[in-house]
């Protein structure tokens, strides 16, 4: 864990600020990349994951945004009402499981907070690309003014852009970045799909429908100790580790932030989360526990 201090504040739009964190004893912070994101400690059971939407040569300040979410489960809550200018606050190193691949051209589609780790890959993309962003107002829509001033940026503030169409004119080897609310999602995983040679990369804020499955019993064991714990049909491998007094680090629980990643050591995982593709289901190497199951009748798990 790196502790930081919250060095500026700022109103990117309605409902949405900017925290500048640097290093509390002012050395460098560790470096990232674009489509990375920290798990910022807000307090006791108060875990949150934020991308970081700055520059990432500049080591000296990380950026993260958070809107406001009075229906959440508090976190953006504390951000907006508890925090201020030179508090100090633990965050984690930096995760990529959105990184930006090279590409002959790129699409990139956003909406309203989705912008965040999509913003510090425009500047280190090094092909053709363009950006599709909507919000529900121009107000309300993250670093506007900024990113309005680029021709390669089409903004939509009070309505939608149409997927299809955006997808539908691009030619294969297109590489399409999106991340926003799941409808938008939804949308452009349907267009992707019927058109071979688009290449396609998502950003979750929460769970897809249709994760979920049957949930029968199994057995968990834990290498380091040799303990064999019993995960019931109704409760996540997470859940049962934690109150065995397993410590384990979280924050989303719906197996879209990566914080829970376990190394998976043998047995078979019924993959739940909306973070590895195809390939990386396939090797079978790794868990999110928070969601994730076996696809058998025991799984062994490096805790």
């Amino acid at each position: 864990m790196i502790t930081v201090r919250v060095t500026h504040i700022t109103v990117v739009a309605k409902g949405v600020v900017a925290l500048d964190l640097r290093s509390a004893d002012d050395r460098r912070l560790p470096a990232w990349s674009p489509g990375a994101h920290v798990d910022v400690h807000l307090g006791p059971g108060l875990t949150r994951q934020y991308s970081l939407c700055g520059d990432p040569a500049d080591s000296s300040v990380w950026r993260i945004a958070v809107r406001r979410d009075d229906t959440g489960r508090g976190g953006s809550r504390h951000v907006h009402d508890e925090l201020s200018e030179q508090d100090l606050i633990e965050v984690s190193e930096p995760r990529n499981h959105f990184p930006l691949r090279p590409a002959p051209r790129y699409l990139f589609l956003a909406g309203g907070i989705g912008i965040t780790p999509i913003r510090p890959m425009l500047a280190a993309a090094e092909a053709p690309w363009e950006l599709h962003y909507a919000g529900r107002t121009a107000a309300a829509m993250p670093f506007h003014d900024e990113l309005a001033a680029d021709p390669r940026v089409t903004l939509y503030p009070f309505g939608r852009f149409d997927v299809d169409a955006l997808i539908g004119r691009h030619p294969p080897g297109t590489l399409v970045y999106c991340c926003g609310p799941s409808g938008m999602l939804q949308a452009v995983e349907e267009s992707c799909s019927r058109r071979p040679g688009r290449a396609l990369h998502l950003e979750r804020f929460a769970a897809p429908a249709g994760t979920a499955g049957p949930s029968e019993a199994f057995e968990v064991e834990l290498a380091r100790t040799g303990r064999t714990l019993a995960v019931p049909a109704g409760s996540s491998i997470l859940e049962v580790v934690e109150a065995a007094g397993v410590p384990i680090l979280s924050s989303c629980r719906e197996g879209t932030c990566g914080t829970c990643e376990t190394t998976v050591l043998s047995g078979a995982v019924d993959h739940r989360d909306a973070l590895l593709t195809q390939s990386e289901r396939a090797a079978n190497d790794t868990v999110f526990p928070c969601v994730s199951r076996a696809a058998g009748p025991r799984l062994v798990l490096d805790l």
